[in-house]
C-alpha cells in the first residue's frame, strides 16, 4: 500500500468516525433531554451524563465506538428510585456512585459473561415492560398534565384529569407525534425525525405563544466534581438501589456490546467495557449528572453512518456539548408535549416487535416467562421482574429436561439369555431385565426416577445402565442410592453398569457402590450381558 493509499484510508476512518459522532450526537440530543426532564433531574442533568460518560467510555473504553448515555431502563431505574426516595437528589447521587464504583467491580470478575445466560424471553419481556412504562408515563405530559414516576398513578391521573388536559399542549404534541412516527424511514438516517420534530415543534411554540409547560432554564456551566454527603449507614441502606441500577446498566452495555460485535465482526472485551462504563457512571454521581449505559441506537447509528473507532465517541461528546454551549436558550424553549412525543416513540422502538410477531408459535414456557416479566416491570420492580424470570425459566427448564428423563426397558437381545428366560418363565422371580436411564439424572428427575423403579419387583437379575457423561448432582447420587437400597431389599441381584469413570468414582466416594460387589460393576453392557448369563445358568 503506497502512502497515499494509507492517507486515503485514514481520512476515510476519519469521516465515518466525524459523520458518525455528529449523527450519534443528534440522537442523543432529544433523548438525553427527554430522560433528564422524565427522571425529575432535569434536561442538563441529561445532557451532562451524556457528555461525561460517552467521554470517558470513548477514552478509556474499547477501540470499536460505543455510544454511552442515559437510556431508558436506566432512566426508569432512576425515576423509580427517585419516587421511592422522595426525590432525594443527594440520595440517588450516591447510589449513582455506588453504581458506578459495583460496576467496575464486576468488571473484575466474570460476572460480564452472565449477560448471555440469560433467556431471550426475559430480556425481551423486559424491554417490552421498560417500552410501556416509558409510553404509559407520558402520556401525561403529552396532554399538558402534571407528569408521575408511577406507571399506576399515571394511569389514574390520566383516568381523573384527562377533562382538565391542556388543549394546546395536546396538539402540540401530537404534531411531534405524528411526525416522528410518519416520517419516511430512508430519510431517517440524513435528518432524525426526533430532532426534526424538536426543532419545529419549538419554533411553531415560540412564534404562535402557546401556554404550554417548557423545560425552562438549563445550566451550561461545567459541572463541579463534589463528593456527595455519604454516611456507613447511607451505603447500607442504598445499597439495593446502587447493585440494582448497576446490574441494568451493566446489562444494556454487554447487550449493546453482542449488537455491536454482531455488526463488526469484532470480539469486544467486555470486562473494559464495563470497567469504563463504571467509571464513567461514577463520575456522573460526582458531578450531579445522569448515569447511563452503551446506547444500542446511537452506537448502531454511528456505525450505520461509517465509524469505525472510539474517535466517534469522542466526537459525540464534543458535538453534544458544542449544542449545549450554543443552543441554551432554544433548549430552554422546548415544550415538555414535544419530549413527551419523542419518549413515546422512543418507547415503541424498545418493544421487541421481533418476538411479538412469532409469539403465537413460540413454546409456552417462553410465553409464561415473557408475560410474567412483563407484568412484573410495568407495575412492580424491574430487578425483581428480571430476577424473577431468571428463575421460573430455569425452573421450567428444568420440568421440561425431568420430563424427558426415564427408565427404558431394553430387551434382551441375546439368543442364550431368551431361552433361559422362557425355560424360566414360570418363576417370576427368575427374570433377568435390562434397564437404561435415558435424559438427565438431577435433582427435578431424581424423584420420578425412583418412583419408575417400583415397576421392577419381582426381578432377579437387574443390569441397570447409565451412560451420561454429565457428572450427577447430590439429589441424583442420594436417588441412586434410594434406588439400589429398594431393588436390595427385594434381592434382587444389581449388575451395575457405568461407562464414566468419574460417575463412577462419584459414587464410590458416596459409598453407594458398597452395596454392590466389586464383580458387579462394568464399564459396559456387553460385559454384563456376559455375568449375567453365568449367573442363569447356575
Amino acid at each position: 500500500m503506497t502512502i497515499r493509499d494509507k492517507i486515503k484510508l485514514r481520512l476515510n476512518i476519519f469521516t465515518g468516525d466525524l459523520f458518525g459522532g455528529i449523527n450519534s450526537a443528534i440522537i442523543a440530543l432529544p433523548q438525553a433531554l427527554a430522560f433528564g426532564v422524565a427522571t425529575g433531574f432535569g434536561a442538563g442533568a441529561g445532557i451532562w451524563g451524556a457528555i461525561i460518560l460517552c467521554l470517558v467510555a470513548g477514552i478509556l473504553g474499547t477501540r470499536v465506538p460505543m455510544i454511552s448515555g442515559i437510556t431508558g431502563p436506566s432512566a426508569i431505574v432512576i425515576a423509580s428510585i427517585m419516587h421511592a426516595l422522595n426525590k432525594d437528589i443527594n440520595a440517588v447521587l450516591i447510589i449513582i456512585l455506588m453504581a458506578g464504583i459495583f460496576q467496575m467491580m464486576i468488571a473484575l470478575t466474570k460476572w460480564t459473561n452472565v449477560v448471555k445466560y440469560v433467556p431471550y424471553p426475559v430480556i425481551s419481556g423486559f424491554m417490552n415492560g421498560v417500552g410501556t412504562i416509558i409510553i404509559i408515563m407520558q402520556i401525561n405530559p403529552l396532554l399538558g398534565l402534571k407528569s408521575y414516576s408511577n406507571t399506576i398513578e399515571s394511569i389514574e391521573h390520566v383516568l381523573q384529569s384527562f377533562h382538565t388536559m391542556n388543549i394546546e399542549a395536546f396538539l402540540l404534541g401530537l404534531t411531534a407525534l405524528i411526525m416522528v412516527f410518519g416520517f419516511p424511514k430512508r430519510w431517517n438516517k440524513y435528518v432524525p425525525s426526533q430532532i426534526l420534530a424538536l426543532i419545529l415543534c419549538t419554533f411553531i411554540s415560540i412564534k404562535m405563544g402557546l401556554n404550554v409547560d417548557k423545560i425552562s432554564q438549563i445550566s451550561i456551566s461545567f459541572p463541579k466534581l463534589a463528593l456527595p454527603t455519604i454516611t456507613l449507614h447511607d451505603t447500607i441502606t442504598y445499597f439495593d438501589y446502587g447493585i440494582t441500577l448497576a446490574i441494568i446498566l451493566t446489562s444494556e452495555t454487554l447487550l449493546t456490546g453482542l449488537v455491536c460485535n454482531s455488526i463488526t465482526k469484532t470480539q469486544i472485551s467486555p470486562r473494559l467495557l464495563v470497567a469504563s462504563q463504571g467509571l464513567g457512571n461514577a463520575l456522573c454521581g460526582l458531578t450531579g449528572s445522569l448515569p447511563g449505559a452503551a446506547a444500542t441506537m446511537r452506537t448502531v447509528a454511528a456505525l450505520k453512518t461509517g465509524a469505525s473507532t472510539k474517535i466517534a465517541a469522542l466526537t459525540s461528546s464534543i458535538v453534544l456539548f458544542i449544542l449545549l454551549y450554543k443552543f441554551s436558550g432554544f433548549v430552554a424553549e422546548i415544550p415538555l408535549c414535544v419530549l413527551a412525543a419523542i419518549l413515546i416513540k422512543i418507547g415503541s422502538d424498545i418493544i421487541d416487535t421481533k418476538l411479538l410477531k412469532v409469539i403465537k408459535i413460540a413454546p409456552k414456557e417462553d410465553k409464561y416467562v415473557l408475560l410474567v416479566v412483563f407484568i412484573l416491570t410495568v407495575f412492580y420492580n424491574l430487578i425483581v421482574a428480571v430476577g424473577a424470570g431468571i428463575t421460573l425459566a430455569a425452573l421450567l427448564y428444568a420440568k421440561k429436561v425431568a420430563d424427558n428423563a426415564k427408565v427404558v426397558h431394553k430387551k434382551v437381545q441375546d439368543k442364550d439369555i431368551r431361552k433361559h428366560e422362557k425355560a424360566l418363565e414360570i418363576n417370576s422371580h427368575h427374570k433377568l431385565r435390562i434397564v437404561h436411564i435415558s435424559g438427565q439424572f438431577f435433582f427435578g428427575s431424581a424423584t420420578q426416577l425412583i418412583s419408575q423403579f417400583d415397576e421392577l419387583l419381582g426381578t432377579k437379575y437387574l443390569i441397570l445402565s447409565y451412560d451420561s457423561s454429565e457428572l450427577l448432582d447430590i439429589s441424583a447420587i442420594f436417588a441412586f442410592e434410594d434406588i439400589i437400597a429398594r431393588l436390595k431389599s427385594q434381592h434382587i441381584t444389581i449388575l451395575l453398569v457405568i461407562n464414566n469413570s468419574d460417575i463412577l468414582n462419584q459414587l464410590k466416594k458416596h459409598k453407594i457402590t458398597d452395596e454392590i460387589d466389586e464383580e458387579f460393576i462394568f464399564y459396559s453392557e456387553l460385559e454384563a450381558i456376559n455375568k449375567a448369563k453365568k449367573l442363569i445358568k447356575k
